[in-house]
């Protein structure tokens, strides 16, 4: 195959192996990374490619999925202060206590993904409280996992692909699943877009008029905050209103929420009005949504999310 038929063969595929590799890191400067070795050691290995052994798209999924677990041999995980074993807060007025140099999880950009009508890109197999789960996982059951669940190969294929045998497959599937459902995760949690943005809606009104009354009755049972780069996080609806009070207390009732995509499913940069009169970059809000209620949600202070997000610091 020429080098210029080669190179158009591949980079139709550079966005969904962008979600794949993210899948796998947790990362999304990882993510890219990733994707560019994979295109390199496919371009070196292009003359022994055979299109009659595996379609394209498979031989380059083989080849992204195993450089994300040598990758993965020189990393730990990405957590979130929910998964570091720190027990949740009872007090939402406690001190912040900040974490330092952890390289958090992070979201990832919808516009940086295909289109998320492709099987391969359901937002159920991005959503961040999924993903954060996954980094718990051995690598090796990850990426069982997402070429089982998310790709759908089957068991040989997946076995050919990780040099393993289709029992062992099956068997890190299983444990796999066993792991999820442990920490509170289902595979099947989807909710339709438009329940999705109704319930945001609503968070949005009740967000600006500080209606914290209204904003409760939005929140499941137990529901988890989380607000990386901060160890604090809390669940439960109490703890949720409680810290709400806390930052409408501190930071002001007056905000401007703007709709953001990420990992598939709904999320909000909100600013908050400042000495000058116009509006600060506060937070970037990622939820979890299941049914008409927020399950979980992530309000990220990191400024190379920002700079992902391509956020402005300000709005006038």
């Amino acid at each position: 195959m020429a080098d210029v038929d080669f190179a158009a063969s591949t980079d139709r595929y550079r966005r969904e192996l962008l979600a794949h590799c993210y899948r796998m890191l947790g990362s999304v400067q990882d993510a890219e990374d990733l994707v560019q070795e994979t295109l390199l050691r496919a371009w070196r290995a292009r003359d022994s490619y055979d299109e009659n052994r595996a379609g394209m798209r498979t031989w380059l999924y083989r080849i992204a999925t195993n450089a994300c677990l040598t990758a993965l041999e020189q990393r730990g995980r990405r957590p979130m202060p929910s998964g570091l074993g720190n027990a949740p807060g009872d007090d939402p007025r406690e001190a912040l206590v900040h974490g330092g140099e952890i390289p958090w999880l992070q979201p990832i950009p919808d516009s940086m993904l295909a289109d998320p009508s492709e099987a391969v890109l359901a937002q159920d197999s991005l959503r961040l409280a999924l993903v954060a789960a996954m980094q718990h996982l051995p690598a090796r059951q990850r990426a069982v996992l997402v070429l089982r669940e998310v790709l759908d190969w089957p068991a040989a294929q997946v076995a050919l692909a990780l040099d393993m045998t289709p029992a062992a497959v099956n068997s890190a599937l299983q444990r796999a699943r066993k792991a999820l459902n442990q920490n509170g995760i289902r595979e099947d949690e989807v909710t339709e877009s438009a329940q999705q943005r109704a319930v945001l809606d609503s968070y949005v009104t009740a967000f600006r008029n500080a209606d914290l009354a209204a904003l409760e009755k939005l929140l499941a049972d137990d529901v988890i905050m989380e607000m990386p780069p901060m160890l604090n996080w809390y669940l439960g609806r109490e703890g949720y209103v409680g810290f709400m009070a806390r930052v409408f207390d501190t930071r002001g009732t007056d905000w401007q929420l703007v709709p953001v995509g990420a990992n598939g499913g709904p999320a909000l940069a909100a600013y908050v009005r400042d000495a000058d009169g116009g509006y600060m970059l506060h937070t970037l809000q990622v939820f979890t949504i299941d049914g008409d209620r927020i399950t979980h949600m992530v309000a990220y202070q990191v400024e190379e999310v920002f700079q992902l997000f391509a956020l402005p610091p300000r709005l006038p």
